[in-house]
C-alpha cells in the first residue's frame, strides 16, 4: 500500500465517524421537527376554531337582536290594532301581525340552529384544547431527550474533528486535496481495498493488469467506474484497524 494512503485512511475513519453522526444528527431534528409541526397544526386548529365561534356568537346575538325588532313590532301592532274600531283596518293589522309572527318564529328557528352548531363547536374547541394540552405536555420529556442527543452529538463531533485536524497536519496535500473532493461528491468512503478483483466501493470486476497495479503500490489509482482510489489490503498492515479485512473460516475437511 502507498504510505501516503495510510495516513490518509485514518483521517476517512473519523470522517465516516462525523458523517454518520450528522445523519443522526438530522434524524432527530427531523424528530424535533415532527413534533413542533404536530403541535403548530393542532395550535392552529384551536386558533382557527376559536375564530368561528367568536364569530357565531356575534351572529347569536345579531339574530337576537333581529327577534328583539320582530317582537317589539308585534308588541306595536297589537296596541295599534286595539285601538281600531274598523273592520278593513283590523284585518289588515291582522295580517301583519300574522305575518310578524312567522318572521319572528322563523327566525327563532334560525337562531335555535346556530345556538346548537355553536355548542356542537365549543365542544370541539374543549377537545381540541385538551389534545393539544396533553400534545404539549407528553412531548415534552422527547423534546428534552432529542435535545440532550443533539447537544451530544455536537460534543463528540467537535472530538472527532480536533482528532482529524491533528490528523490531516501529516497527510500529503496532494493525497489529501484529492480525497476531500471525493468525498465531497460522494459523502462515503472513498479509499477502498480491492476484494476478489472487484472495486469493493461499486463492486465492478477490474482486469488482472488493474490488480497487479494496485497491488504494486507504486501510485494512486483510480476505480474507471466509480473515481474511488483503490489500494491492496495487506492483513500485517492494516492488522487491528477499522479498514482491516475479514479473516475468512477454512471451511473444514470432512472425516474420512
Amino acid at each position: 500500500m502507498l504510505e501516503v494512503l495510510k495516513q490518509i485512511l485514518e483521517v476517512q475513519e473519523l470522517d465516516m465517524k462525523m458523517i454518520r453522526l450528522m445523519r443522526l444528527k438530522k434524524e432527530r431534528q427531523r424528530e424535533l421537527k415532527k413534533l413542533n409541526r404536530i403541535k403548530e397544526d393542532l395550535k392552529s386548529q384551536v386558533t382557527k376554531k376559536d375564530e368561528e365561534i367568536l364569530k357565531a356568537k356575534s351572529n347569536v346575538k345579531l339574530m337576537e337582536l333581529e327577534i328583539q325588532e320582530v317582537v317589539e313590532k308585534i308588541a306595536k301592532l297589537d296596541s295599534q290594532q286595539s285601538a281600531i274600531k274598523k273592520v278593513d283596518e283590523f284585518n289588515a293589522l291582522t295580517q301583519e301581525i300574522s305575518a310578524a309572527e312567522k318572521q319572528r318564529h322563523a327566525k327563532e328557528q334560525v337562531l335555535g340552529d346556530m345556538m346548537d352548531r355553536l355548542a356542537a363547536d365549543e365542544e370541539v374547541l374543549s377537545s381540541l384544547q385538551e389534545s393539544f394540552d396533553q400534545t404539549v405536555a407528553n412531548s415534552k420529556d422527547l423534546e428534552d431527550e432529542i435535545y440532550e442527543s443533539i447537544r451530544q452529538i455536537n460534543t463528540e463531533g467537535q472530538g472527532i474533528k480536533k482528532e482529524r485536524d491533528q490528523k490531516v497536519k501529516g497527510a500529503d496535500p496532494e493525497v489529501l486535496t484529492i480525497y476531500e473532493r471525493l468525498l465531497r461528491n460522494k459523502r462515503n468512503r472513498v479509499i477502498v481495498p480491492i476484494e476478489n478483483r472487484c472495486c469493493s466501493g461499486c463492486h465492478i470486476m477490474l482486469t488482472a493488469q488493474d490488480e497487479n497495479l494496485v497491488r504494486k503500490g507504486e501510485r494512486l489509482l483510480f476505480c474507471e467506474h466509480c473515481s474511488r482510489i483503490h489500494f491492496w489490503q495487506e492483513s500485517e498492515e492494516l492488522e487491528g484497524t477499522p479498514a482491516a479485512p475479514k479473516r475468512r473460516r477454512r471451511p473444514s475437511r470432512a472425516k474420512s
